[in-house]
């Protein structure tokens, strides 16, 4: 389905009946990849997921988003389509999970903007911690800074626009090199954000589901998240990486179904 939602036409997906589950992908993904966990949760729950501005089928947006404006994009989208909604459960994996654990650390007795209560959030292999960095990554950082700082004062930089773009493609993570300029800008000012100090303002019943294997957002992110969210519950996947619910789908929505009351 698509909607306009601002001045970007966004995709998105509208399936089953009952309380509504609203799922938020990772970045560099889309909805697709929650199929399998729409295709279970449907059976008891209004189940929407869209493509996030820049990702899958919907617009790029026209200027970088950070994470507030993400937040705020969700708002929006909720309230154009389903305004109506009084009650809406998050589920987020990693950037998902992001905006979820911003969103939700603004509620004020259960309910933002005076139009919905959140009851409960899942959070699967989330991000909003800041890795603590390797030496090796240290290193590769200032190498890059050095060559950064010799092209820009040396003119290379303005001679050969290209130049600079390259460079940091050379050293970006492969999410940066595979971005558009606008979604480059977006990527540093989201993952530059550190989340932590919203968490304890999480004060709804809040499910995490971790692969140990997890190597973009570590298991240990998760069991910093459960210490630091008053009523939050770490279950872990073994043998899961990033994508625990493609990578156990089975085990994945059993303990979703415990969480949500949904019959296996």
């Amino acid at each position: 389905m698509k909607a306009i939602i601002g001045d970007l036409n966004i995709n998105y997906i509208d399936e089953g009946q009952g309380p509504m589950l609203l799922m938020l992908h990772g970045w560099g993904s889309n909805i697709d990849l929650f199929a399998p966990v729409i295709g279970f949760a449907k059976k008891k729950y209004h189940v929407v997921a869209m493509d996030m501005p820049g990702f899958g089928k919907s617009d790029e947006p026209k200027e970088p988003m950070n994470v507030d404006d993400y937040v705020n994009f969700v708002l929006d989208f909720i309230k154009t389509l389903f305004p109506e909604e009084k009650e809406i459960i998050f589920l987020g994996h990693s950037m998902g999970g992001r905006i979820i654990i911003k969103l939700a650390s603004g509620i004020k007795d259960g309910r933002i903007d005076s139009s919905f209560t959140i009851p409960k959030v899942i959070l699967t292999d989330s991000a909003g911690i800041i890795p603590v960095r390797t030496a090796a990554q240290k290193k590769r950082t200032a190498r890059y800074k050095f060559y950064k700082n010799l092209i820009t004062k040396t003119g290379i930089a303005k001679a050969f626009p290209g130049t600079l773009d390259a460079l940091q493609k050379k050293f970006g993570s492969a999410d940066y090199a595979a971005a558009s300029p606008v979604m480059r800008q977006s990527l540093v000012k989201v993952v530059n954000e550190d989340l932590e100090p919203y968490m304890p303002s999480v004060t709804m019943p809040a499910l995490l589901i971790w692969g140990d294997k997890d190597t973009a957002t570590p298991l240990s992110d998760g069991q910093k998240m459960e210490k630091l969210m008053p009523q939050a519950g770490l279950a872990v996947i073994e043998g899961a990486g990033h994508y625990s619910f493609l990578d156990n789908t089975y085990l994945f929505n059993k303990i979703l179904g415990s969480f949500l009351g949904i019959s296996f």
